[in-house]
């Protein structure tokens, strides 16, 4: 089993709603949450959720209303920001102007009383690792947007923390140099080893980059796992939601098992899926998700694929063709839209137009029940 890097035990963060008011706002709510040495984490969430205030308070920024915070088993309350083994990069790379960037890297070594020498070796060492050994005396204006990202990630890298910690530092980026570093960044951290906890709102961006995916809302962790078990078996339905496109069939559960349940989707037209929600109940509202790609689109037909399949009809409200992809909106009972998508992958492919009437079939074992 992997070392715990970095623990959060119960940590809550409450902040005043305004100055000298009592009634606080909880921004972080009894989150617990291990990170392991060596991994690429992301916390992934929309604005507002949590995420920044989290990696404040690991960064030592924020100190915690309560709970506690460990790096590598040592308790972080109290010690300040400067004296954690942690290091951040932020979205504003807040480099020095008037310094070039080999100074720049330089910089914190030198603070931390670093012989000369072994700081401008360490410096063009970390230089030489975000790929640019060429541009040690040009200063932070002359380069580009994702140079200017490299010299902040050299700076912090150079004086070799246990864990980095990065705040959106793509943000800024335009989206072709934005994929690039997702794959830069990536390989960074295997090379070096280092503990990366990443903070975005790009849900494509902690897919692609992190070993396990940390998801927030609302001051909750709501889901953590690898960004195949967010996606596959998401926990909740915001997850479910945040986290690529989904179908959300609306229903009542009829029945259910430990593990299956059937949900009535209208007077006719019953569905069975994984359990995904934490307790659920015959009767309760829930509804059924199922990835768009998960689904197949035929011509109308009563029969299913297997009985392992779930088969419902509906008809086609609209069609989208879009190049590597056809996608149907789908009417199904009496207020369903489901939207289908279908890889374009052969050269002549069956199209369906608009007000055809076509089954829809889908595994039982790619569907989740959600609770509203």
């Amino acid at each position: 089993m992997n070392d715990i890097k970095v623990e959060l035990i119960d940590v809550v963060k409450e902040f005043p709603i305004q100055r000298g008011e009592t009634t606080r706002f909880r921004a972080v709510n009894n989150l617990n949450l291990d990170i392991y040495d060596g991994e690429f984490f992301a916390l992934l969430g929309p604005s507002g959720c949590g995420k920044t205030t989290t990696l404040r308070l690991i960064a030592g920024f924020e100190q915690p209303s309560s709970g506690q915070i460990l790096i590598d088993g040592k308790p972080m309350q109290g010690i300040p920001s400067f004296s954690r083994p942690v290091n951040t990069v932020f979205q504003d790379y807040a480099l020095f102007p008037h310094m070039s960037v080999l100074q720049n890297v330089m910089f914190g070594l030198q603070m931390d009383k670093v012989p000369r020498k072994e700081a401008e070796g360490r410096a063009v060492e970390a230089l030489e690792m975000v790929r640019l050994p060429n541009a040690l005396n040009r200063k932070p204006k002359e380069l580009s947007g994702g140079q200017q990202q490299r010299v902040a990630l050299a700076r912090a890298i150079v004086k070799r923390p246990k864990v980095l910690l990065l705040d959106e530092p793509l943000g800024a980026l335009d989206l072709k140099l934005r994929r690039e570093m997702q794959f830069e960044l990536k390989s960074m951290q295997q090379e070096l080893g280092i503990t990366f906890i990443f903070v975005t709102h790009d849900q494509e961006e902690a897919l692609t980059m992190a070993n396990r995916i940390g998801v927030m809302h609302d001051g909750n962790l709501l889901q953590v796992g690898r960004p195949e078990e967010i996606y596959e078996t998401p926990a909740t339905r915001f997850v479910a939601d945040f986290i690529g496109e989904t179908n959300f069939i609306d229903g009542k559960l009829v029945s259910h098992t430990a593990h299956e349940g059937v949900v009535s989707i209208d007077d006719e037209t019953t569905v069975t899926a994984m359990i995904g929600a934490d307790q659920v109940a015959n009767g309760q509202a829930v509804s059924v998700a199922v990835r768009p790609e998960k689904m197949t689109i035929t011509a109308y037909s009563d029969t299913p694929p297997s009985t392992e399949h779930n088969i419902v009809h509906g008809q086609v409200a609209q069609v989208f063709y879009i190049g590597t992809d056809t996608r149907y909106a789908v009417r199904v009972g009496k207020s369903a839209l489901v939207n289908v998508r279908v890889q374009n992958t052969a050269a002549h492919h069956t199209t369906f137009k608009e007000r055809d009437t076509v089954t829809l079939s889908w595994e039982r074992s790619v569907a989740r029940i959600l609770t509203h």
